[in-house]
């Protein structure tokens, strides 16, 4: 062992820390992220001007919104395979181009046929940059930092919605909902180009990589050398480890998606707000689901141990705060209560991916984050419906609709108890 050498990567006392190549890289991925919120949340807030437009009815305008979600779905999967096969760096590059021209073709159509296709091929597009955005940050973060890095990748769960009305707001008040498109296809043609350029499938080829980030992947047993040895997909779905991630994600999402759908109308319609005081009241518990993925984020790299028990622990905390949300008899108690909910839920959530970034080998990350993450929209798909089903046959109670979210979070919480240890599961993944 050369100790002068090793030595000399390490920072000297009082010298700040240099900026790695991986922090660039998930810089643009947050750009990526942040952008694709953008573009698929302005439809929710365009939605009213466009059925005006259009001459749309309500079932119409649902239509655009689920072919969105169908074309976003249904390429989950697939898009896993092409970052796996291809590389993330141009399967990211890719998708996020061809739904950033998709998002300016939505401003350039007229009749709702149209409108539909383009909605769907955006949603092709945007679904296949999950996947891939995800095997980038297990290539190139090393084990104790990937929790942090999944976090902050995810704030955009919470940012993106909140600033997708102000930016669409602004634009379609000054110039229509054409406009809004339009604009912001733009910057995605940049982001992409940067994704092109700015980052490798492999950390060796990258040209700002250091001997010393490559050392630590090394150290951390990250399988930087054998990326381009093909796994079997067969090999992949023997992992037991990949259907409980996918299980656990499908109960925490019907969760999420069911807060994050029905929250404004349980505030007006059951805590008699305005609708002034539930635009803003309704925006705070996502305020405090950030700190918490940020909170849970650095934890999760902090206690990697622990991880298990912190995502158990949080979301049967969630869950009692969000069991006070509908039983407490004060109105503004019960958003405080679902801000304490959303902290704890969403620290959760960072702390499910901390365990998924840490079990599943970066070789193929690309198709068993597909395949979990796929698991995730099925519960977008499902939650919202039955929800309604249960609110509109318990006769506009929300209380059976929220037992149905804390059942989903506790199961969520049970399965989590079965996964083994992180790393465990990566000796059973063989290349052909």
């Amino acid at each position: 062992m050369n100790i002068k050498s090793d030595l000399s990567d390490l920072p000297k006392a009082g010298q700040a820390k240099t900026w790695k190549a991986r922090y660039t890289i998930l810089s643009l991925i947050w750009l990526a992220w942040l952008l694709s919120f953008l573009d698929r949340m302005v439809m929710s807030v365009s939605l009213p001007f466009i059925g005006r437009d259009l001459n749309l009815d309500t079932t119409e305008q649902g239509l655009i919104i689920s072919a969105f979600f169908v074309g976003y779905a249904a390429f989950q999967i697939p898009g896993g395979f092409l970052a796996d096969k291809f590389g993330a760096r141009k399967i990211m590059a890719i998708g996020i181009a061809w739904w950033s021209i998709f998002t300016s073709l939505t401003g350039m159509v007229f009749t709702l046929p149209l409108l539909l296709a383009v909605r769907f091929l955006f949603g092709i597009g945007e679904g296949c940059f999950p996947s891939a955005s995800w095997k980038m940050i297990s290539t190139y973060f090393p084990s104790k930092e990937r929790g942090r890095a999944t976090a902050i990748q995810s704030t955009v769960n919470t940012l993106g919605p909140a600033l997708a009305v102000i930016v669409a707001a602004s634009i379609i008040g000054a110039f229509g909902w054409h406009m809004v498109f339009i604009v912001l296809g733009i910057p995605g043609l940049l982001i992409a180009a940067a994704i092109y350029f700015f980052t490798r499938d492999n950390p060796k080829d990258h040209p700002s990589i250091t001997k010393a980030d490559l050392d630590e992947l090394a150290a951390d047993g990250s399988d930087v050398a054998s990326q381009g040895e093909p796994v079997p997909f067969r090999e992949i779905a023997k992992m037991p480890v990949l259907w409980q991630m996918a299980a656990i994600w499908f109960l925490f999402d019907i969760t999420f998606w069911g807060f994050s759908t029905w929250l404004p109308s349980y505030l007006i319609t059951v805590r008699e707000f305005s609708l002034a005081k539930t635009g803003v009241m309704a925006a705070i518990p996502f305020l405090f689901g950030a700190c918490g993925t940020l909170l849970g984020g650095y934890f999760s790299d902090k206690f990697k141990p622990q991880r298990k028990l912190l995502y158990v622990s949080t979301s049967v905390v969630a869950a009692a705060f969000l069991y006070m949300t509908f039983t407490v008899v004060s109105a503004d108690m019960a958003v405080v209560y679902q801000c304490i909910s959303a902290l704890f839920m969403f620290f959760a959530m960072a702390m499910f991916w901390g365990i998924l970034m840490d079990t599943i080998p970066s070789k193929i990350m690309g198709r068993a984050s597909g395949i979990v993450n796929f698991g995730g929209q099925m519960a977008g798909v499902v939650s919202a419906p039955i929800m309604g089903f249960l609110i509109k046959s318990s006769g506009g109670s929300y209380n059976s609709a929220f037992i149905f979210m804390i059942i989903a979070l506790l199961a969520s919480a049970v399965v989590t108890l079965t996964v083994n240890n992180a790393h465990s599961n990566k000796a059973a993944v063989k290349p052909a």
